[in-house]
Parts: C-alpha cells; sequence; structure tokens
C-alpha cells in the first residue's frame, strides 16, 4: 500500500531579533513532539539563518533581506508562501510586515497575536499577555495551542561536528568562563567598568572567553586592553552562533545581558548568569537553562523597569539600575555554579 502523505506543511515566522529566532525554535521541540510527520519551513531575517539552517526540525528556510530588499523582498517571499500552499501560517511578531505575509498567505490557518494590525485577517488570533510567570515562550505555544497549560519547552539549537569542533579547541584549555558584554540596547547592557571590576575579581584559575558578534568586537577589545587581568581571550566575531553556544555549554558558568548571548545558553542548557539592568524578568524573556541566576539591583526602583526593550541611554541619567549592582552578587553565582559542576 502506498504511504500516507504528509500533511500539509507549517510556515513559523520571526524575523525580529537573534534572541527571538532562539525562543521560537522551542515550536520547533514542540511541533516535533506532537505533530512528527508534519513538514516546518521557518523564515528569519537574513543574518539569523545560520542559528536553524541545520536545525534537524526544519525542512526549508525562508529569508528575508529586511535592509537591502525590503519591500521587494517581502514581495517576493509572499509569492514563494502562496506557491507552497502552507496548511498553516503563524507569525510571533505583532507587526504588520509579517502580519501582511500570514494574512495574504492563502494558507487555511492563518495564525498570530491580536496586536497584530493584520489580525482581522487570521483564522486565529490570540492575546499577547504580559504577566508574571509567562514566558515568550509559552506566549508562542499559545499560538499553536490556546489551551496548552505544559511546562515550557525550552529552545533548543543543534550546534554542528564544525561547530562543536571548533567549541573543542578552546575547551581544551582547561576551566573557562564566558562573557558576553554586549547588547543591542544600551540600558540593557551591564557598563564596562562594572564588567571590570568582575573580571579584576574571577579566581585566576579560569580563563575568560569575551564573546560576541563582529559589531561587538571593538567593545570586548577594549575591555580585554583595560582588565589587569590575565587569560582573558576576545572571540569576538571569530565563532558562529552556534559555535558560540557550544562553548558556553563548557563552561563553569556564562555571565550575560538581557540579550542573545542569555537566550543561546537556554537552548544548549548553558550554566547563565543574567545580569539585568533596565528591565525585569517580569516581561517573560528570562533563561531557561537548567542552572539560570539572574542578578539584579537589590533595591528597588520607582523608574525600573523603564521599558519592554531598553533604551540607547538612560531616560534619567544615572543608570543606577546598572551601576547599583555589586559585584559580590555576581560572584556568588560562580561559587554555586562551582559547588553544581562538582
Amino acid at each position: 500500500m502506498p504511504e500516507p502523505a504528509a500533511p500539509p506543511a507549517i510556515l513559523l515566522i520571526q524575523t525580529a531579533f537573534i534572541g527571538d529566532v532562539i525562543l521560537a525554535t522551542a515550536l520547533l521541540e514542540y511541533l516535533h513532539q506532537t505533530e512528527p510527520a508534519t513538514p516546518v519551513d521557518f523564515l528569519v531575517r537574513k543574518g539569523n539563518e545560520g542559528l536553524v539552517q541545520h536545525h534537524p526540525h526544519v525542512r526549508q528556510v525562508l529569508i528575508w533581506d529586511k535592509k537591502t530588499n525590503k519591500y521587494g523582498g517581502l514581495w517576493q517571499l509572499l509569492k514563494q508562501i502562496r506557491q507552497t500552499k502552507y496548511g498553516r501560517v503563524v507569525t510571533l511578531q505583532r507587526f504588520a510586515s509579517t502580519g501582511f505575509l500570514t494574512a495574504f498567505s492563502g494558507a487555511p490557518e492563518r495564525i498570530g497575536f491580536e496586536k497584530n494590525p493584520l489580525a482581522f485577517r487570521f483564522t486565529r488570533a490570540i492575546p499577547h499577555v504580559v504577566a508574571a510567570g509567562v514566558h515568550e515562550v509559552s506566549r508562542n505555544l499559545h499560538l499553536l495551542s490556546p489551551a496548552y497549560e505544559g511546562p515550557v519547552v525550552p529552545p533548543r539549537l543543534y550546534p554542528t561536528p564544525t561547530d562543536e569542533a571548533t567549541a573543542a579547541s578552546y575547551a581544551a584549555a582547561g576551566p573557562y568562563i564566558c562573557l558576553a558584554p554586549t547588547s543591542v540596547w544600551f540600558t540593557k547592557q551591564f557598563p564596562e567598568e562594572q564588567w571590570l571590576k568582575l573580571l579584576a575579581a574571577l579566581p585566576p584559575q579560569y580563563t575568560v572567553y569575551l564573546l560576541g558578534g563582529p559589531p561587538d568586537t571593538a567593545t570586548c577589545q577594549q575591555l580585554l586592553e583595560r582588565t589587569q587581568r590575565p587569560g582573558v581571550v576576545n572571540l569576538s566575531g571569530k565563532l558562529s552562533l552556534l559555535a558560540s553556544a557550544a562553548l558556553m555549554r563548557g563552561a563553569v558558568l556564562n555571565y550575560v545581558n538581557d540579550s542573545a548571548p542569555m537566550h543561546l545558553c537556554s537552548a544548549v542548557g548553558a550554566p547563565v548568569c543574567a545580569v539585568y539592568c533596565s528591565t525585569v524578568p517580569f516581561f517573560g524573556f528570562g533563561p531557561l537553562s537548567p542552572f539560570s541566576r539572574v542578578v539584579e539591583l537589590e533595591e528597588e526602583l520607582e523608574c525600573r523597569p523603564c521599558g519592554l526593550h531598553g533604551y540607547r541611554k538612560c531616560p534619567l541619567g544615572h543608570f543606577h539600575c546598572a551601576h547599583g549592582i555589586r559585584t559580590q552578587q555576581l560572584l556568588a553565582v560562580l561559587a554555586e555554579a562551582e559547588t553544581v559542576r562538582l
């Protein structure tokens, strides 16, 4: 007898930042668990495709070049999406562009959040609820299954053998700590002076690897040049995202901001200490690694949080939510991570 035909494919759309794409991989895990026969395609912005190009649960990666061919690329993608005849198109974003692709995809099921301007053309639109204890992964999972009440499905990335080999070459030097000092947003980024205090206080037996993408290289290099601590290596711009994730997985601890490297840790189960400055875990973007700790200002500030995504400068000029964090808070997490590792 002929094999039954595969179910119609599903398209997931997430063309925002790296961290958003990483969190969206939780839906790939969920679909693999609940609908293993359903082909899944994934649409991302150009530059983020490396995260999912070799993902075992992704059939095809669609790429939108938002910088050089934004609107022309959007029309080309719509044509491609309509020709593919997806059974479901799901946008995880609340912007008109991805709402447009979803609304006019031709798919029988067109799904997204109510806040999307094109939600009136979706077959199902659900609220995007920011509430205590509700993680972004859970909000996304409700797009696929509105009645879902199970545990948060962690995101997951799959470094290639090449990525693993790259990470192993640095891991072979002995016990190490990774530090990802930057963020797209100034008020999400722990200040350089604060990182320098931590570097000076870290135990000498650890190599410290500075991680980031090409745009972060200059900041990491300045940090390297200013610290007096030996054993600090700037790997910013030298590793792929997946190689960075593989390296972080083997670290004693990873110090990160509320930014993409935190989600890299979540996606490979790497031990993480997430430093929160202007934002708060309440928003639902916290770390999901088995060993996850959040460090933030111990005192209450009326102005914190000042926004969901952060700002290019502190609105009040003092940035006390970052400068008021004590180095000892960060060292205490390392001591705990060392105990857990033993």
